[in-house]
């Protein structure tokens, strides 16, 4: 009868170790000659390394995930978004504490009025929700569509559209609109925005 050897994943350290132990084992075989003597304080040397490497990763701290809060002192009171000037900032206390640059849907113009135009919309909405396991990175849902965004859109026959949010996954560097009528930020652009902003924060998007 076939027996079956699982194999278990080796914890960090002692993987480290064992690459270590290799090593020094296979330069001890060699002859004892001037190159095999440096091999082996090189060695032993790297093999210091590789330990306190291990170590080190070892006892660092997992980062936490999605980002803490910020204070309460040191949060928004406020979002307001210039799309014409592809800007959005983060205010307190009527002053502005934060300023991003952002992208827009594909038809930055005007404001959003159905399903599918890819527009971002205008006027005041609020962030009613925080999605930390967003597709792009983190997201803040803005309250759009509201009472008069619905009745528009029914009056038209039509689907007013929804699921409008401030999120990551913009490159660096890239300066197109790329939406399907989000805002969207760098990812640490994102970490930023999500310590700073809570659940109920009021936001204008202006023209």
């Amino acid at each position: 009868m076939q027996r079956i050897v699982q194999r278990v994943p080796l914890p960090p350290m002692l993987s480290m170790c064992i690459v270590v132990e290799t090593a020094m084992s296979t330069v001890n075989a060699m002859s004892g000659n001037a190159s095999a003597h440096r091999a082996r304080v090189a060695c032993r040397g790297c093999g210091r390394l590789l330990l306190l490497l291990a170590t080190c990763a070892m006892t660092l701290p997992a980062a936490a995930w999605p980002p803490p809060l910020a204070p309460a002192s040191q949060r928004a009171d406020e979002i307001h978004v210039v799309k014409h000037q592809r800007r959005m900032d983060l205010l307190r206390d009527g002053k502005v504490i934060r300023s991003y640059s952002i992208r827009l849907g594909d038809q930055p113009r005007g404001h959003k009025r159905q399903q599918g135009d890819e527009r971002t919309p205008e006027g005041r909405y609020s962030i009613t929700y925080r999605n930390p396991k967003s597709v792009f990175h983190l997201s803040l849902r803005i309250s759009y569509p509201n009472a008069a965004d619905r009745a528009q859109a029914r009056a038209r026959g039509v689907d007013p559209g929804g699921d409008i949010v401030i999120h990551g996954g913009t490159p660096p560097g890239y300066w197109r609109d790329w939406t399907d009528g989000c805002i969207a930020l760098m990812d640490r652009q994102m970490e930023e925005v999500w310590s700073l902003v809570p659940t109920g924060t009021p936001i204008v998007i202006d023209p």
